[in-house]
């Protein structure tokens, strides 16, 4: 069974001011936090990673960052490897824009007084070794493709309050 793990939170933590965004209201760093992960199934060809916020008050949650065709060789994304400019990730690695609009991690932001929301980060082992698609894919289309190709996933779940 695939494990996904975070030296920056646990399971069911929060999630820490330097993650959160910093536009749209929020004044943290916007760095995504280390994500570790092992136990992938045999056959898996690439990785993807989501992060969503089932919380939000859209009426369709909010996702943070959607990130894939990294390679089946990567086992870690270090500290603030969410950037927009794709330096800290793996050669190959794909983000699309995520529904602040931007490339990259986009960090949480609830509103102010909200209760706290719940961040769902998700690494998906994947059959294909590229989906297909680019960045400029809608983040929508490129989860179709994640899913389309899942063989395994495993969650962290964060929480993160203003």
């Amino acid at each position: 069974m695939m494990i996904i793990s975070s030296t920056e939170f646990k399971n069911n933590d929060f999630l820490l001011k330097e993650h959160e965004f910093n536009e749209f209201g929020g004044n943290g760093d916007n760095r995504s936090p280390e994500l570790v992960w092992t136990d992938a199934p045999a056959g898996t060809k690439s990785f993807a990673i989501t992060v969503y916020d089932p919380d939000a008050p859209t009426g369709s949650g909010f996702w943070h960052w959607v990130a894939f065709d990294i390679p089946v060789d990567t086992q870690l994304l270090q500290a603030n490897a969410g950037q927009s400019d794709s330096s800290k990730l793996p050669t190959g690695t794909i983000q699309s824009r995520n529904d602040y609009g931007l490339f990259g991690f986009g960090g949480p932001c609830p509103p102010l007084g909200d209760k706290a929301h719940r961040y769902i980060f998700t690494v998906h082992a994947l059959s294909v070794e590229k989906l297909g698609v680019d960045a400029e894919t809608t983040n929508a289309v490129a989860r179709f493709m994640i899913q389309a190709n899942t063989l395994a996933t495993a969650v962290i779940t964060s929480y993160y309050q203003r």
